[in-house]
């Protein structure tokens, strides 16, 4: 029996509305990280002294916590074809994601005081922005982490890994551009 990478028929279908999907979260990141970055040029003075007060140190460790939870994506994937496999590194994952929430809670428990102080409101309002954007993303992968991981199905499993290594890749390029630039 020969090999087939779907028993659907619709399932290119399903490839074709992942990848617009994709490509739209991408082009939206990046129009929010590219206008970020133009109004970075015009106030850098402010953005610079706003960095400051933003904690790399805990936006690195979120970086870690997103990179491992890939790793577990990642394991999941190569176990998909045996669904009862992919329900620990699912949900090891979506554990992960979890935690990313809360350190991104904590560290806004932190910063949302300066958004208030007029030199700095355009840099941490733009930042909340991204970064919630991205925290819903999170959030919400997480949760579909959950469900794939109690209800596996191969094409289920494919899609939230694409969506979920989207997500770190676009934190990968937030952290820098926000915390270290």
């Amino acid at each position: 029996m020969a090999y087939q990478t779907s028993l659907r028929p619709e399932a290119k279908d399903d490839q074709l509305l992942l990848w617009i999907l994709v490509w739209s979260e991408l082009i939206a990141f990046g129009i929010l990280i590219l206008g970020f970055l133009v109004v970075s040029t015009f106030q850098a003075e402010a953005f610079g002294l706003a960095r400051l007060h933003l904690r790399p140190g805990i936006a690195g460790a979120n970086t870690l916590i997103l990179l491992i939870s890939g790793y577990f994506v990642a394991v999941a994937m190569r176990q998909r074809d045996d669904l009862a496999a992919v329900r620990r590194p699912l949900t090891v994952s979506a554990m992960l994601g979890f935690c990313f929430v809360a350190v991104k809670l904590f560290e806004y428990w932190g910063e949302i005081r300066f958004a208030a102080d007029a030199t700095l409101d355009t840099f941490f309002e733009l930042y909340f922005i991204i970064t919630g954007f991205h925290l819903l993303h999170v959030a919400f992968g997480a949760i579909i982490l959950l469900l794939v991981a109690w209800r596996p199905a191969r094409e289920n499993v494919t899609l939230i890994a694409t969506l979920w290594h989207v997500i770190d890749l676009v934190w990968l390029v937030i952290f820098p551009i926000l915390y270290l630039a």
